[in-house]
C-alpha cells in the first residue's frame, strides 16, 4: 500500500522533495515525446511511407490526449493524483512493450497502436502533474515552477535524437532513397526489417525504467493536494463535470493550448523529415536544434517570472517572437548564414535558414504552456482536475495541425505549409492580450 498525506490548502509543503518526483516524470515523459521527431524519418524508410503518411505518428499519440482526457479527469477523482501518476507509468510500460511486436512485424498499424497505447499512459501523468505542480506554491511563480520542470522535459528532448542516432541510425546512408531503389524488393524488405529490429531493445530497456520508476512513485511520500472550492461551486456532480464550461479564460487557454502543442509539434517533429528533404546530413538530430532553443526558454523563464517578467508578458512576448520565426521559416532563402553566424562560434553543423527559424520556434514556444497553465486554471478550486482535462485535451493540436502541415505542404511544397503555424501564433497573442483576463462568457 502506498504512502501519501494530505497537502491543507494554504499550508507550506516541502516543495524541494515533490520537484525532484514530478521533475523527473516531466523528464520521462520530454524523453517518450520527443523520441517521435527521430521515430518519424525512422519509420518513413522501414514502412515505406510517404511524408503524409509518416505525419501520423503524431496524430496517433497526440489524439490519444483528446480522447483519455476526460477519461483520465474521472481515474483522478477516484484514485488521487499520486495514483494516478503511478497507474499512467504503468500504462506507458506497456505501451513501450507494444513496440517489440512492432519492430519484429516492421507494420505500421503496431506501431501506430504502441504510441497510442504511451500516450494514453502520458495523459493520465500530464492531467495530474501539471496542475500538481501549479497548485504545490505560490499562484504568481507557478510558470517559474512549470519552466523548471520544463528544463526537464525538454532537456530529455536534447539528448533523445542524439541517443536514438548513436543506437539506432549507424550505416543510415545505406537506408538512403537512392540505395534502396538500387535493390530488388526482397532485398529492400530485408534491409528495412534489419533497421526496424533495431528499436527491440531500446525500447524493453525503456519498459523495464518505466516499471521501475512506477514502484517508485507508488511508494514514495508525494503528498496529495486539497484544492481550494471555487467561488459559487457545488457539490452536484453534474456541475463538477460540465461547469468548467462557464470559465472563459479555461476554455479560451485550452484552444491557446491546442494552437501552442500543434506549432511545437510542427517545430520539433517534422523538422527532421523537413531537413531530409533538404539533404541535411544531421536530420536525425535536429529535433536537438529546437529542443535546444526551448531548454534557453526555459531558462529564461526561471530566471525572470515572476520577479522581472509578468505571466502574461512573457506569453505576449512567445506569441510574437512566434510570428516572426514563423515568417522566417517561410520565406528564408537556402542558405545557412544565420546559423552559422549565430552558432558557429561553438561548432554547431551549419544548417539552412529554414531549418534554422524552424529550430527558434522552440524559443518562442518554450514560455507559452507554462503561462497559459496558471492563467486558465486561476480561480477553479475544486474544478481544477476537470479544467486540466479540458487542458489536456488542447493536446490535439498536436494530432491535427502536423497533419494539416502534412497535407498543405504536399499540396504545395513543405517550406510554403509552415504558413499554417502564422494564425495559430496570432490566436496565443489575443489570449495573452486579452482572452485570459475574461470571468465571462
Amino acid at each position: 500500500m502506498s504512502t501519501s498525506s494530505k497537502l491543507p490548502v494554504g499550508a507550506a509543503p516541502p516543495v524541494l522533495l515533490p520537484m525532484l518526483f514530478i521533475g523527473l516524470m516531466f523528464f520521462i515523459l520530454g524523453f517518450v515525446t520527443w523520441l517521435n521527431g527521430s521515430l518519424i524519418p525512422f519509420l518513413k524508410i522501414v514502412c515505406d511511407l510517404s511524408n503524409l503518411q509518416a505525419l501520423w505518428v503524431t496524430f496517433a499519440f497526440y489524439i490519444a490526449y483528446t480522447v483519455m482526457a476526460l477519461p483520465s479527469a474521472a481515474i483522478l477523482a477516484r484514485t488521487g493524483y499520486k495514483n494516478g501518476m503511478t497507474l499512467g507509468l504503468a500504462i506507458m510500460a506497456i505501451g513501450a512493450l507494444i513496440f517489440i511486436p512492432a519492430a519484429k512485424s516492421s507494420h505500421y498499424g503496431v506501431f501506430l497502436a504502441a504510441l497510442f497505447t504511451l500516450a494514453t499512459g502520458m495523459t493520465l501523468m500530464q492531467t495530474a502533474i501539471n496542475p500538481y505542480i501549479v497548485c504545490i506554491g505560490a499562484r504568481e511563480s507557478a510558470a517559474m515552477r512549470i519552466s523548471i520542470m520544463g528544463l526537464f522535459n525538454k532537456g530529455a528532448g536534447i539528448v533523445v535524437p542524439l541517443v536514438f542516432s548513436a543506437l539506432i541510425l549507424s550505416g543510415i546512408e545505406q537506408f538512403s532513397d537512392a540505395a534502396l531503389a538500387s535493390m530488388d524488393a526482397a532485398g529492400r524488405q530485408a534491409l528495412r526489417s534489419e533497421l526496424g529490429a533495431r528499436l527491440i531493445y531500446p525500447y524493453a530497456v525503456m519498459a523495464g525504467g518505466l516499471l521501475l520508476f512506477t514502484l517508485l512513485i507508488h511508494f514514495s511520500k508525494l503528498a496529495e493536494p486539497v484544492l481550494e472550492q471555487a467561488e459559487g461551486s457545488t457539490d452536484s456532480g453534474s456541475t463538477q463535470r460540465f461547469g468548467v464550461l462557464q470559465f472563459p479564460q479555461l476554455v479560451l487557454g485550452a484552444l491557446a493550448l491546442f494552437a501552442y502543442v500543434g506549432v511545437e509539434v510542427i517545430a520539433g517533429d517534422t523538422i527532421g523529415l523537413y531537413g531530409r528533404n533538404l539533404g541535411v546530413k544531421n536530420f536525425a538530430v535536429l529535433t536537438s536544434y529546437t529542443m535546444g532553443f526551448m531548454v534557453l526558454g526555459y531558462s529564461l523563464g526561471v530566471l525572470l517570472i515572476p520577479k522581472y517578467v509578468a505571466q502574461k508578458t512573457a506569453l505576449l512576448a512567445s506569441a510574437l517572437a512566434g510570428l516572426v520565426f514563423t515568417a522566417g521559416v517561410a520565406l528564408s532563402s537556402p542558405s545557412s548564414a544565420l546559423s552559422q553566424a549565430l552558432l558557429g562560434w561553438a561548432g554547431v553543423p551549419a544548417v539552412p535558414d529554414s531549418v534554422f527559424c524552424l529550430a527558434l520556434l522552440g524559443l518562442a514556444n518554450a514560455l507559452v504552456w507554462p503561462a497559459v497553465w496558471p492563467l486558465a486554471l486561476e480561480g477553479l478550486g475544486k474544478y481544477t482536475a476537470a479544467g486540466s482535462a479540458l487542458l489536456i485535451m488542447g493536446i490535439a493540436g498536436g494530432a491535427l495541425l502536423p497533419m494539416a502541415y502534412g497535407r498543405l505542404s504536399e499540396a504545395s511544397n513543405p517550406q510554403a505549409g509552415y504558413w499554417l503555424m502564422l494564425p495559430c501564433y496570432a490566436l496565443i497573442l489575443y489570449y495573452a492580450a486579452h482572452g485570459h483576463k475574461l470571468r465571462r462568457w
